[in-house]
């Protein structure tokens, strides 16, 4: 049993070193198909800070711009996937968030978070303390909602590529070659606004 699929507003979370501009081509298909899309730019967006405290832009933003109550569908890219679920799961964002999607996001981590000893880079390292404490409830948090993780093997910023599968929802890989150019892919497009239109289950939204 399934409830009839309701467009809800759409927020976007970038990733390190880029802005809201990096989702312009998706922030144009998702509003050609009839979605009210929003971005956040986060600062600093340098990982110099830490992403428990990015997170905590996500959840002022959200009720600024969405007010204490209305559901909505959340888009991660890269680092921009760990800010969110930190924000669902710690924050949350689970009360809030129906339809959630991951693009290229390190949930396990990635190597490339060597390269910088900065705060935010180290708890995207495998095994940080930041992952390991996400990821032991990940099933059953993200479990409540529509989630969807999206990646491909050929990523150089998230090493390995399939440090992007979670152990729930939905796992898709696309033979995309280049980390950023899975926000402009339209295969990836296509992925996306089919992710966001899914119906919520029922039993799910009642629970909630």
């Amino acid at each position: 049993m399934t409830i009839s699929h309701h467009r809800n507003p759409v927020l976007l979370v970038h990733g390190i070193w880029d802005t809201g501009k990096v989702f312009r081509k998706l922030s144009a298909h998702l509003t050609e198909l009839g979605w009210s899309v929003h971005a956040i730019d986060l600062s600093p967006n340098n990982s110099s800070v830490g992403l428990d405290k990015l997170a905590k832009q996500v959840a002022a933003f959200v009720e600024e711009r969405f007010g204490p109550h209305t559901k909505f569908d959340l888009v991660g890219f890269s680092m921009g996937g760990l800010v969110s679920r930190y924000y669902v799961q710690r924050l949350g964002g689970s009360d809030r968030v129906q339809r959630f999607v991951t693009i290229s996001s390190p949930h396990n981590g990635t190597l490339m978070a060597y390269a910088l000893p900065l705060e935010g880079t180290v708890q995207m390292r495998p095994n940080s303390q930041f992952l390991e404490d996400l990821n032991a409830d990940a099933a059953q948090t993200l479990g409540q909602l529509n989630f969807t993780s999206i990646w491909t093997q050929y990523d150089a910023m998230i090493v390995p590529g399939s440090s992007s599968e979670m152990p729930v929802g939905k796992n898709i890989h696309l033979p995309v070659l280049i980390h950023r150019w899975m926000v402009s892919d339209r295969r990836c497009l296509q992925v996306v606004s089919d992710a966001l239109s899914e119906p919520i289950k029922a039993d799910a939204a009642i629970a909630r």
